[in-house]
């Protein structure tokens, strides 16, 4: 299976006319407005403004009446005026384009778990799988949002520029990946550790970040919440105590990928993909398994089953360890073992 789910580069385009304000979703504007979605013209967008429910379910209505194939979609009741935040404009495109039965997959499969997932975590997962969400550059991470912010017209814009280009290949194979979808179990330490992570699924990537609150980073600048991907490791195991499991919190000494996955001897790495249990680290690198600790350039935690959960490009999401995950997977580690938990 090929990487489900890539980060999409989007370089800024030259304002539409004279004086008009620039928008880092320029491109997806033209787009959408092009297929009449939103707007008249671009010059009349509003980018920065919140998507209204209104002008969603006018948006899809126009694209199911015009799509090759017939598109059987309503939205829900509309509120006159109210803002759509980022988790329901998610959800709405993903029961639009049909994908609505593999959200409740996930959600399933993390229940059946033991995860306790919260609402809108199946929904968020797939959408990330599409690559319906744009990862700011690291200098415009004030303008991500969060799953339960006002989604703006420039984020609806960039969602809805990525549908129109959908193919029905990305659909099933998403489809079929979520189908296939079983974790284990899990119980005491290893349940309250992937709980943790879980409950942050849709969280953007904030480069640096280590929280789900607004936070201020070395350099002073106030940011919204996220992580990135050691910030998500560093966020579930050391930030906050867990219950009985108090040493778990001391395994972690280094904050960056380098150093979290330098820390065990060479011997007590785990090298087999098929060795992996919920709750371990994995490292991907360069160089695949014959990277160096400093070669190492993400992180995640192994849920189980073949799927992962961390922060990239997409978001805090969870993924099958397949394509580039499983191509530059470097080695794991066992925290829980590690703190004499496993």
């Amino acid at each position: 299976m090929r990487r489900l789910a890539a980060v999409v580069l989007c370089a800024l385009a030259l304002p539409a006319s004279a004086g008009a304000a620039r928008s880092w979703a320029e491109s997806q504007i033209q787009t959408v407005v092009e297929a009449g979605l939103l707007a008249d013209s671009v010059a009349t967008f509003k980018p920065q403004k919140p998507l209204t429910q209104q002008a969603l379910a006018g948006a899809l209505a126009t694209l199911a009446l015009t799509a090759e194939e017939p598109v059987a979609y309503s939205y829900p009741a509309i509120v006159p005026g109210r803002a759509v935040t980022v988790r329901e404009l998610d959800a709405a495109l993903v029961a639009y384009v049909g994908l609505g039965d593999s959200a409740r997959l996930v959600a399933g499969a993390l229940r059946d778990a033991g995860l306790a997932p919260k609402a809108g975590a199946g929904s968020e997962t797939v959408a990330r799988l599409l690559g319906l969400r744009f990862n700011h550059p690291a200098a415009d991470d004030a303008l991500e949002l969060g799953p339960n912010d006002p989604a703006t017209r420039a984020e609806a814009a960039y969602s809805l520029a990525r549908l129109l280009g959908l193919s029905g290949f990305e659909q099933q194979q998403i489809h079929a990946a979520t189908e296939q979808l079983a974790l284990p179990q899990v119980t005491g330490a290893q349940q309250q550790l992937l709980r943790r992570a879980v409950a942050f699924v849709g969280w953007p990537y904030i480069w640096g970040g280590t929280s789900e609150a607004p936070q201020q980073l070395w350099d002073g600048k106030q940011l919204p919440g996220g992580f990135d991907c050691s910030g998500f490791v560093w966020r579930i195991f050391k930030l906050e105590p867990f219950a009985g499991a108090s040493a778990l919190a001391s395994v972690l000494r280094g904050r960056t990928t380098y150093e979290m996955s330098g820390e065990v001897p060479a011997a007590q790495r785990i090298r087999k993909i098929e060795n992996l249990q919920p709750g371990d680290l994995i490292f991907q690198g360069a160089n695949g398994p014959k990277s160096k600790p400093v070669q190492v350039d993400h992180a995640g935690i192994y849920l189980g089953g073949g799927w992962f959960i961390h922060s990239s490009g997409e978001g805090t999401t969870l993924h099958p360890l397949e394509g580039w995950y499983r191509d530059r997977f470097a080695w794991a580690r066992r925290p829980l073992r590690e703190a004499g938990l496993s």
